[in-house]
């Protein structure tokens, strides 16, 4: 053998090496296992965090009603240029569901993106936002999503072709894209500061008003400045001071009711996300108003 090719087959194997080890599906540290093992998990908080992070929204059955008690048997279908995702059940059903899920298997799931089997979940599932998430409130989410009805039926299996269903591919992904810093790092009070933590982490407000690049990562430098819907139909609007020149009253009136200053009222999955951030105490909502027009 030619001693070029020797080496070529050689870097080869180095370099698949080295790809299968960065793109391995990484677990909690111990550190935040530890604060999660530690965390008090009140059921009342975890309704809070529940309704402020949207889990309802893509989860229930198409067409069901987002009641005090829904039913996560998932099946809603989410259109991308990378294929078409079906939210799983996420009900308390052991069988079809997370109701077996530890504690620390369920933090895993939604921080990190890996399954309790060990396999990485698509980022449709919005975990680089959620990965910013307190101990506490993870630890309180699971505690009371454990309280909510059961239901049997299997999720279905995403429709996704090559070369994206390589489920190893997502690491990849990750490294590249899964952001879990602060986008906006300098809050100006304590009030700003929460109204971060409810935009950035818990209602991932990004994942829809922030454009994407090819692969599907967020564009940071254009923070919630809106772009194309990601099932090709429309734009989804920017939200930045510098494209909603709403007072702080209106914002909040749209936030809880869904109408708009000029009359017209919320559509699409924007009607989710008013009915969940309706749920929520005031000062959770004026905190996400105030991070909003702090926005450079």
């Amino acid at each position: 053998m030619h001693p070029v090719f020797r080496w070529t087959l050689a870097l080869a194997a180095v370099g698949a090496v080295a790809g299968w080890i960065v793109t391995s599906p990484d677990s909690l540290d111990g550190e935040a296992l530890n604060a999660l093992a530690s965390a008090p998990a009140e059921v009342s908080d975890g309704e809070r965090i529940f309704w402020a992070s949207g889990c309802a929204s893509c989860h229930i059955a198409p067409g069901a009603e987002e009641d005090d008690a829904p039913i996560l048997a998932g099946g809603q279908a989410f259109a991308t240029a990378f294929g078409t995702f079906y939210a799983p059940n996420i009900s308390a059903s052991s069988e079809a569901g997370i109701g077996d899920w530890t504690r620390e298997e369920f933090a895993t799931a939604v921080q990190k993106g890996v399954s309790p089997e060990g396999s990485h979940y698509y980022p449709a599932f919005p975990y680089a936002a959620y990965a910013k998430a307190r101990p506490e409130d993870v630890a309180a989410l699971y505690e009371f999503m454990k309280t909510l009805p059961e239901d049997a039926t299997p999720s279905k299996p995403h429709d996704v072709g090559f070369p994206f269903n390589i489920r190893r591919s997502i690491g990849g992904w990750k490294l590249l894209f899964g952001q879990s810093d602060w986008v906006f790092d300098q809050p100006e009070n304590d009030v700003v500061a929460h109204g971060r933590y409810m935009v950035e982490a818990l209602a991932h407000c990004g994942e829809c008003h922030t454009p994407r690049n090819p692969l599907g990562g967020l564009e940071y430098s254009q923070w919630l400045a809106g772009g194309p819907n990601p099932n090709g139909k429309g734009k989804i609007p920017g939200i930045t001071p510098a494209q909603l020149d709403w007072s702080d009253e209106d914002v909040f009136y749209y936030l809880t009711t869904g109408f708009t200053p000029d009359f017209d009222s919320a559509g699409g999955h924007m009607t989710s996300v008013v009915s969940n951030l309706a749920r929520l105490p005031e000062e959770d909502v004026r905190a996400i108003v105030a991070y909003l027009k702090a926005l450079p």
